[in-house]
C-alpha cells in the first residue's frame, strides 16, 4: 500500500489539497481555512452591504444614483443580505448560484461584494470555458448595471470600463489559483504514481529473488535427499551386508544429512536476513563447473552408474554465472535419473567453447517394468526451475524421449568469445 505524506499543518490548506483525500465524500470536508476564509468573505460582504444601504439613504449617495423609493433600499438591502447567506453554501454549488445570482448584478448595489466572491469560486472551482461563458455574460450585466445605477462622479463608459477591469481582474486571480492548485494535485498524484510504482518494483524484485532461493533449494535439496534415498535403500535391501559397507553407507547418509541441513540453513537465513535490509551479507560459494567431478563422485558414490564426455574447450575460462547454471543442470539430470531410473545408466556430456556456446546434455535409459514416476516423490518444479535458469542465461532447453526412446536433457548455453 502507498503511504501518503500528510501536510504537517492540514488546516491551512483548502480542501481539495488536504491528503490523504476522502473517497467516500462527494466533494472535501471543509478545513479550518476554509471556514475562515468563508467567514471572512461573510463579514466583508455584510460590512458592504451596510455601507450600500447608509450611502443609499444619505441625501448625496457616493457610489450610485439614489433609488427613486425608499422601499427600493430596502430590497436592495434585503437581497444584499440573501446573496450574504448565500456565501456559505457557494462551494458546494458555485455555478447554480452564479447564474441564479447574474440577474441581480444588473441593478443590486448591496449585492455587488457577496456577487463578486460567488464569480470567484466559480473561476476557482469550475473548468476555463464555463469560467469565461459566465464572464461574458457579467461583462454584459455589467453594460446594464452602469446604465441603471450611474455613478454621479464618472462617465458611463468610465464606469463600464472599471466595471470590465474588475471582472477582468478578479478571472485572472481565480485561475491563476485554480491553476496553482492543480499544479499541487497533479504534482502530489505524480508523487503517489511513482511511491507505487517504486513499491511494485521491490515486490517483483523480491518475487525474483525468492523465486531464484526456491530454484536453488530445489535444485540442491533434491540431489541431497536423492541419495539419501538411494543409501538408505542400499541397507534395506541388503541387511546382512557387511559392516565395513554399513558404516560407509552410514557415514553418506550423515555427510549427506549435514549437507542438506547446512543447505537449509543457508536458504532460511537469505529469506530471515531479507526483512532486515541487509543487502551486503555475503553469499556462500556458488558452483561452478569446475565442480563437476565432485558432482559426479557423489552420483556415483551412491551406485548411479555415470558416463562423462568432457569436450569443454579453456574450461578455465568458463563464466562463473555459465559454469553455475551448467552445474544445476546437470545436478537436476542426476537428480531426474535417481528418482525415476533407478539402475539405469547416466550419459552426461559437456562440451563448446567461447563464441559457440556450452551445450550440456544428460540421458539415460528409458525404465522398464517399473512406474515412470520412479520410488521417490517429485514435486515437477525442478524442470521448471531449469527452464527458468537457462531462460535467463539467453539458452535454449529441450527434455523427452528422443528418437532411441532415452530420456534426454539437453540444454545450449551461450559463451561470448
Amino acid at each position: 500500500m502507498t503511504s501518503i505524506a500528510v501536510p504537517e499543518h492540514p488546516w491551512l490548506l483548502p480542501g481539495e489539497l488536504v491528503v490523504p483525500a476522502e473517497p467516500e465524500r462527494a466533494r472535501p470536508r471543509r478545513t479550518t481555512r476554509d471556514w475562515v476564509v468563508d467567514s471572512l468573505a461573510f463579514l466583508i460582504s455584510l460590512l458592504w452591504v451596510l455601507f450600500a444601504t447608509v450611502d443609499s439613504l444619505s441625501p448625496t449617495p457616493e457610489a450610485a444614483v439614489p433609488l427613486p423609493h425608499d422601499w427600493m433600499v430596502g430590497v436592495d438591502a434585503l437581497i444584499g443580505l440573501v446573496c450574504c447567506g448565500l456565501l456559505w453554501v457557494r462551494r458546494r454549488w458555485p455555478l447554480g448560484l452564479a447564474l441564479a445570482t447574474l440577474p441581480l448584478s444588473m441593478f443590486s448595489m448591496a449585492a455587488a461584494i457577496p456577487l463578486v466572491i460567488v464569480y470567484f469560486t466559480v473561476v476557482v472551482h469550475r473548468r476555463t470555458a464555463v469560467a469565461v461563458a459566465v464572464t461574458g455574460v457579467g461583462l454584459l450585466t455589467n453594460l446594464v448595471f452602469s446604465w441603471a445605477r450611474p455613478d454621479p462622479a464618472m462617465p458611463y463608459w468610465l464606469t463600464v470600463s472599471w466595471g470590465a477591469v474588475i471582472t477582468l481582474a478578479v478571472l485572472a486571480w481565480g485561475m491563476f489559483v485554480r491553476a496553482r492548485r492543480q499544479l499541487i494535485v497533479s504534482l502530489r498524484e505524480r508523487a503517489e504514481r511513482a511511491e507505487a510504482e517504486q513499491q511494485l518494483r521491490v515486490a517483483q524484485a523480491r518475487h525474483l529473488e525468492r523465486t531464484r532461493i526456491a530454484r536453488e533449494m530445489h535444485d540442491v535439496l533434491a540431489h541431497r535427499i536423492s541419495l539419501l534415498s538411494l543409501h538408505a535403500g542400499a541397507l534395506e535391501f541388503r541387511p546382512d551386508a557387511p559392516a565395513d559397507e554399513v558404516a560407509r553407507a552410514a557415514g553418506v547418509i550423515r555427510g549427506s544429512a549435514h549437507a542438506a541441513l547446512q543447505d537449509l540453513r543457508e536458504v532460511i537465513g537469505v529469506l530471515r536476513a531479507e526483512g532486515d535490509g541487509d543487502g551486503d551479507a555475503p553469499e556462500p560459494p556458488q558452483p561452478t563447473l569446475a565442480d563437476l567431478p565432485a558432482l559426479i563422485d557423489e552420483s556415483r558414490t551412491a551406485g548411479v552408474r555415470v558416463n562423462v564426455s568432457d569436450g569443454v574447450a579453456r574450461p578455465a575460462e568458463v563464466p562463473a554465472a555459465l559454469g553455475r547454471a551448467a552445474y544445476r543442470i546437470v545436478q537436476e539430470g542426476l537428480t531426474n535419473a535417481r528418482k525415476h531410473a533407478a539402475g539405469a545408466v547416466v550419459t552426461v556430456d559437456v562440451t563448446g567453447g567461447p563464441g559457440s556456446g556450452l551445450t550440456v546434455a544428460i540421458a539415460n535409459r528409458w525404465p522398464v517394468g517399473t512406474p515412470v514416476g520412479g520410488t521417490l516423490p517429485g514435486a515437477g518444479t525442478g524442470l521448471v526451475g531449469i527452464s527458468e535458469r537457462v531462460a535467463l542465461a539467453g539458452g535454449r532447453l529441450a527434455y523427452g524421449r528422443d528418437d532411441t526412446g532415452d530420456f534426454r536433457l539437453a540444454a545450449w548455453l551461450p559463451w561470448p568469445a
